[in-house]
């Protein structure tokens, strides 16, 4: 597995305890911050299709918005437990049968998972060592639209990512952050065909929906 470490980094960090305290706030307050400025630009691009590629998607915040005008939802996560928080919260919401669950690095099943009309990552590219691999075949796989929520390439980002991963090497984690290049992110994916579409901008995120 290309993110051997780094994926074993994400299932200690986003533990089940994690997870639940995710998925609590999520039904206490609905999907808030970038993940609902992403949802908003998907639905004023007017992304409309019939299928979901949901990669890292957390508790599932994206899904659960966008699944009734969805026929089949594709998520693939390196965290076993947000996984199963999705299908808790997919139960509740009555759309569990829409969707499919994959464990593991999109990088290594990427083959293995057919087009979908939208892609989104929402701060997964900033969780992954190989960002070209992840931003190539993850856009192969998108039919209409890709979003995507990663850091901007501010000198402030990163100084705290690398803080960061100063305290995770501290708490012997493998889990580490990264800046990618914005600038390379968005040549690779006019390289797949993909165009910026709408984008937002916070202190630390770049919120963007490209189309083609």
């Amino acid at each position: 597995m290309p993110c051997c470490g780094q994926c074993a980094g994400i299932e200690r960090e986003f533990n089940t305890k994690v997870a639940a305290r995710e998925l609590a706030a999520y039904r206490r307050r609905g999907v808030r911050g970038t993940t609902k400025t992403l949802i908003g630009l998907l639905r004023r691009a007017q992304a409309e299709g019939t299928t979901l590629l949901d990669i890292g998607g957390g508790i599932g915040a994206i899904q659960h918005a966008l699944a009734p005008g969805l026929a089949q939802i594709t998520s693939v996560d390196a965290a076993p437990a947000y996984l199963e928080a999705q299908k808790s919260e997919a139960a509740r919401q009555g759309y569990a049968g829409r969707v499919s669950y994959r464990h593991g690095d999109f990088v290594t099943v990427a083959g293995e998972i057919p087009e979908h009309d939208i892609v989104t990552l929402d701060r997964v590219i900033c969780c992954y060592p190989d960002m070209r691999a992840l931003v190539e075949r993850s856009a192969g796989r998108a039919r209409r639209f890709y979003a995507a929520v990663y850091p901007r390439g501010t000198w402030w980002n990163v100084v705290g990512l690398a803080l960061g991963n100063i305290v995770m090497r501290l708490r012997r984690s493998s889990f580490r952050g990264y800046v990618h290049s914005p600038a390379q992110i968005e040549h690779i994916l006019a390289a797949q065909g993909l165009r910026l579409q709408a984008a937002r901008e916070t202190f630390i995120w770049r919120v963007a929906v490209y189309g083609r």
